[in-house]
């Protein structure tokens, strides 16, 4: 299997997962008055809830029959679990799937209502990940990894070629970034299809792992704090090819606080009736930074499986 990403493996990841996914919708949010025009991805309305089952169903759908026949495992905080569940379903695929023992109820609930393997492993999801590919020499089971893997990052950039079809004049992309297959994806597909495009990853102040790696010109592990963009939460495991992806191709990086991704689901909530995990909300949130100033921009929302307790929680009072 190769180990690059090229537009060509995006293109081709595409033509094997349509049917699988959804071409989710590109919106107006006609609410957001600093920039002049904001565009939200609602990847927040894919089949399982969040782009990942992109990537899933993209590696998936590219393993060799061995490589099925010997079991799927993965490790997740949620949603790409919950995407690989999906996958292995409509493949008839026997799949592992290994959660940190602090993943969100939302997206464990949701696993647990697929035939899958559900272990609850390690306190953090770094435990849960180091865990994960001990699990994966000693099973011989097929690892899926969340990002670090080629199939997963172009199933991942399929949202780009959906973003320039339906809206050809943007400027700029907003991606949350977490270990960075989305992001590295995205990078890709835009920057080829469209050269002056700017893309900005878009991370929580409380856990820059990607952000205090670039400065360091390699990957580094950080300490972090709790955020509720818990799906961005983690540091990017050792040798991740998200990395040199995003070290060539990134314009920035934009940091926000929790209040205003607290604030961003609120008024998604608010105004586009839309219900997003803190992991995406945090697009919008960076919407007013002022790289930004004069471009028409899309913020990919990337997910809104969040217990209903946690989303009360963060909009508390605020609407």
């Amino acid at each position: 299997m190769s180990k690059t990403v090229s537009i060509a493996s995006i293109i081709a990841a595409r033509s094997r997962i349509t049917g699988h996914i959804c071409h989710t919708p590109l919106e107006k949010a006609l609410w957001l008055l600093n920039p002049p025009e904001v565009f939200l991805k609602l990847e927040c309305f894919q089949i399982t809830g969040s782009f990942k089952l992109r990537g899933a169903m993209s590696k998936l759908t590219a393993l060799s029959e061995d490589e099925g026949a010997r079991g799927i495992l993965t490790v997740s905080a949620g949603n790409h679990g919950l995407g690989v569940a999906h996958s292995a379903r409509q493949l008839g695929l026997q799949a592992t799937v290994v959660v940190p023992e602090t993943a969100s109820p939302a997206k464990v609930d949701a696993i647990r209502r697929y035939a899958v393997n559900l272990i609850e492993l390690g306190a953090t999801y770094d435990e849960s990940e180091r865990a994960s590919r001990i699990m994966e020499r000693e099973s011989g089971l097929t690892f899926v990894s969340p990002y670090n893997d080629p199939e997963v990052i172009a199933g991942q950039g399929t949202v780009a070629l959906e973003i320039l079809e339906d809206q050809p004049d943007v400027d700029a992309i907003l991606v949350p970034v977490g270990g960075g297959g989305l992001l590295a994806g995205i990078l890709i597909a835009a920057k080829a299809l469209k050269p002056s495009i700017k893309v900005y990853g878009v991370e929580p102040a409380a856990s820059p792992t990607m952000l205090k790696s670039l400065e360091a010109g390699q990957i580094v592990q950080i300490e972090e704090e709790p955020t509720i963009a818990d799906g961005l939460a983690g540091n990017i495991e050792p040798g991740s090819m998200t990395f040199p992806i995003i070290q060539r191709l990134i314009d920035g990086i934009i940091l926000v606080d929790e209040d205003s991704i607290r604030r961003a689901m609120t008024d998604l909530a608010t105004h586009s009736h839309v219900i997003a995990e803190g992991a995406a909300a945090i697009a919008v949130a960076a919407a007013t930074d002022p790289r930004l100033a004069g471009l028409s921009i899309v913020a990919v929302l990337t997910g809104r499986n969040v217990t209903l307790d946690l989303f009360l929680a963060a909009v508390g009072d605020r609407h």
